[in-house]
């Protein structure tokens, strides 16, 4: 099983590696997501090295937490906390995109990459998966927990809703979504394409615990993650505030760097500011 007990600095050292690798992988693919992928790294380590119960060793684990990626086209930044964890071989990860490869521009639960547990990336989606396997949970007496990452421009879906409905109606406690803040989707801010706020109110409205904290502070992150575990007969929604594009300078709160892999120069520049050059 994965050492749960790392520290925050340990934490923070782990997310800087992931964000070269992020870099890396999608230079190397010449195509991806680098905004959002930056944006929930620290989410995704605090998570998979300190929290989230889960054995690299037998990624089948009947006592396993389940996750679910629902803004799938951020897949860079969990195949990379996967592959540090020990799911695979970190050197696999240069194959991302590639004909053939396990790593598919959109978790494919079909290519038999250990630790996916669906295939996602139709934006909408996963927090119904995820308010479905809690409930299959809860019906089987396991106590299991289920954890899903959205975007917060995937807030605009009306799937979400209904799937927030029934979670809240089920009191679905097992559950919490985490909702990358980060205040840009591939059209611009997320306020001026669709509003989503009060996102905060609109949880509580449909029966959910609402937590908020940093995206990109590990001991925050983990406060979070231990009142949503212990939140009772309530799902749990953690708003974490991001940066698109968190590490880059230039790819910092820039709406561009959603769908778009940086070139050879660029990624240069990124790597040398993430500390790898």
């Amino acid at each position: 099983m994965v050492n749960l007990n790392m520290s925050v600095s340990e934490l923070e050292e782990q997310a800087r590696q992931c964000r070269i690798d992020i870099i890396r992988m999608l230079a190397e693919a010449g195509s991806g997501h680098s905004g959002g992928s930056l944006s929930s790294v620290d989410i995704l380590v605090a998570l998979y090295f300190n929290f989230m119960k889960h054995d690299p060793e037998s990624p089948t684990w009947e006592e396993r937490d389940f996750f679910i990626l629902s803004k799938g086209h951020v897949c860079p930044a969990l195949y990379t906390a996967l592959a540090r964890a020990g799911y695979f071989p970190v050197e696999e990860l240069m194959t991302l995109r590639k004909l053939d490869s396990r790593l598919q521009g959109h978790p494919a639960k079909n290519k038999g990459l250990p630790g996916i547990e669906v295939s996602s990336g139709s934006l909408g989606q996963g927090l119904g998966i995820g308010a479905g396997v809690a409930l299959g949970l809860k019906i089987d007496g396991r106590p299991n927990r289920v954890w899903c990452l959205n975007g917060d421009g995937e807030m605009q879906e009306g799937s979400i809703w209904e799937s927030a409905m029934a979670a809240g109606h089920y009191r679905l406690d097992n559950l919490a979504t985490i909702v990358d803040m980060n205040g840009l989707q591939i059209d611009g801010e997320v306020c001026k394409v669709m509003n989503i706020e009060p996102l905060d109110e609109k949880f509580r409205a449909f029966n959910w615990n609402v937590v908020k904290c940093g995206g990109h502070d590990m001991a925050d992150l983990l406060r979070a993650y231990e009142e949503a575990s212990g939140c009772k007969d309530k799902p749990t929604a953690i708003l974490a505030k991001t940066v698109k594009g968190k590490g880059v300078s230039f790819m910092e709160n820039v709406a561009g760097w959603h769908g778009k892999a940086p070139n050879a120069d660029e990624a240069e520049i990124a790597l040398k500011e993430l500390g790898a050059l």
